[in-house]
């Protein structure tokens, strides 16, 4: 008698790519750490897909989203492990020959707007430092003859001199 102990399968990491039909349909690819296929992960799995959930079939590790694509779009891919969950966030791109998916990092959803503020906020800065600086040189430019001509030649005096 032999006794066989059975793996419970899961999915702990996932890839999407274009469903190789070519039918507008993406295929989810079941994965290890470092993106090597699974081709061990056979059964029904639950996935949400933009927060609808879809039961897909996974077969030598890879499972066909049921409805195919009509355009270019952002699709949420989550599922859930008895454990953890895993989810990743792609733009599929529709062209007319296939689909293209590009995966979003969440590392840019917290970068790119955080880049906007910090500039946003050092350009505030320095326009009120400029307006500042406008308002000093206006009031020495009118009341104690101050010209931006004399401003630049001090400029480059002091830079002779330091050489």
């Amino acid at each position: 008698m032999v006794l066989a102990k059975a793996q419970p399968q899961r999915i702990g990491n996932f890839i999407v790519k274009e469903n190789l039909t070519q039918n507008g349909k993406l295929a989810i690819i079941a994965v290890d750490t470092a993106d090597q296929p699974l081709e061990n992960i056979n059964g029904t799995f639950v996935f949400n897909l933009n927060g609808f959930e879809q039961d897909l079939s996974f077969h030598d590790g890879v499972a066909v989203v049921k409805h195919p694509l009509a355009s270019s779009t952002f699709v949420f891919f989550k599922h859930k492990n008895q454990e953890s969950s895993v989810g990743k966030l792609y733009y599929i791109h529709k062209s007319d020959q296939a689909l293209k998916p590009f995966k979003i990092s969440g590392l840019l959803l917290l970068i790119i707007p955080g880049a906007l503020l910090l500039a946003g906020y050092l350009f505030k800065r320095f326009l009120t430092v400029l307006v500042i600086l406008a308002i000093i040189y206006g009031y020495f430019h009118y009341s104690k003859g101050l010209d931006l001509g004399k401003i630049i030649e001090t400029i480059f005096a002091g830079i002779k001199g330091f050489l």
